[in-house]
């Protein structure tokens, strides 16, 4: 999962960022309106926390914005302001959920959580190659019935190939998904935890596929 956060206020997005990627999850952050509007209308995000009092661009008329356009990402929006004609703002614009300051850490991921549960309500959490059955929603592993252990960026990896089985996906998909868009390493990381995969789940359970891919075997 990929998540956008849009907050002027650098040392709250780069903990509430850090902490998010500890959970999971690959995180952009952003400190204007107009910027998080334009990275956001993109459509490469699952979620977007988006603040209110931004430069450039209000978090109201950027949610208003995303909607207007036809953009269905779920948003959490943040703000210093308190009051029910605050959040009712909010909410009107098309804002999914609605967390004023201070807030829990912990409140916040579980709103994260249950707007993606949300949006992906119609899909199965369960996916399914051959042998091999990811549970995206308890991050289970399991092969020819057995559970597997895997760490969570070694998940993360295996996701985006189990949610293509059969499909070729590029080592730069990977790595826009599961890491994030600031990532400056060695883009050669994902074949380490290709590698690690293939050791747990069998060397036969995903292929590479010479200058494009990576493919989950799905038989």
């Amino acid at each position: 999962m990929r998540l956008l956060i849009v907050e002027d206020e650098k040392r709250l997005a780069l903990s509430l960022a850090a902490g998010l990627r500890a959970e999971g999850f690959a995180v952009d952050v952003v400190h204007d309106g107009l910027e998080g509007l334009h990275r956001a209308g993109d459509g490469a995000y699952d979620l977007v926390v988006l603040d209110i009092m931004l430069p450039g661009m209000n978090g109201y008329r950027v949610c208003a914005a995303l909607r207007a356009a036809g953009h269905d990402v779920p948003i959490l929006m943040l703000t210093a302001k308190d009051g029910e004609y605050d959040e009712a703002e909010g909410l009107d614009t098309g804002a999914d959920d609605y967390l004023t300051k201070p807030f829990s850490y912990v409140v916040l991921v579980a709103r994260v959580k249950a707007l993606l549960r949300r949006r992906g309500r119609t899909a199965s959490p369960v996916l399914r190659a051959g042998a091999l059955t990811v549970d995206t929603a308890s991050r289970r592993v399991l092969l020819d019935g057995a559970e597997v252990g895997l760490t969570t960026k070694e998940f993360s990896v295996l996701e985006q190939l189990a949610l293509r089985p059969g499909e070729v996906v590029s080592k730069a998909e990977i790595l826009e998904h599961v890491w994030d868009f600031a990532y400056e390493g060695d883009p050669n990381i994902v074949e380490v935890y290709v590698s690690t995969l293939r050791r747990k789940l069998g060397a036969r359970t995903i292929r590479t596929v010479r200058g494009a891919g990576y493919r989950l075997e799905d038989r």
